[in-house]
């Protein structure tokens, strides 16, 4: 008989919302998320806000990594966070990365950014990052 575990691992969706084509280093996160023990689900590329939100509720996921490239991060993020109070799913912890200045980053987190990685960052430290700081239901 296999033993039942105690708690589910952490679950998120990771995202390349907007017009950005270029997904490499989401797919890079989503693969060391997944050999870090985390549950990931990779929407692909050209998601609006809505589809990562709808997936994410969809999906019971505990957090949303959105990944970008294209200079729009600050209405991205806006609006992902957004249509979470509107779905009454702000539970749902929501952290980034790619090319986004410092000068954002603070707004960002003011605006509910639970962390952004820039380039940089380790695979190590995203990944622990999320397995701590993510928490499972």
């Amino acid at each position: 008989m296999t033993p039942t575990p105690t708690s589910t691992p952490v679950r998120v969706v990771i995202a390349k919302p907007g017009l950005d084509g270029h997904d490499r280093g989401a797919k890079v996160i989503a693969r060391a998320l997944r050999d870090a023990g985390v549950e990931v689900v990779y929407t692909g590329l050209h998601q609006t806000p809505r589809q990562i939100v709808d997936t994410a509720i969809q999906e019971d996921a505990d957090g949303i990594g959105l990944s970008v490239l294209s200079g729009a991060h600050m209405t991205l993020f806006a609006e992902v966070l957004r249509l979470l109070r509107e779905a009454d799913a702000e539970d749902i912890t929501v952290f980034g990365g790619g090319i986004i200045p410092e000068a954002d980053i603070p707004t960002l987190r003011n605006m509910g950014v639970a962390a952004l990685f820039t380039p940089g960052a380790t695979t190590h430290d995203i990944a622990e990052w999320v397995r701590t700081s993510v928490r499972a239901g």
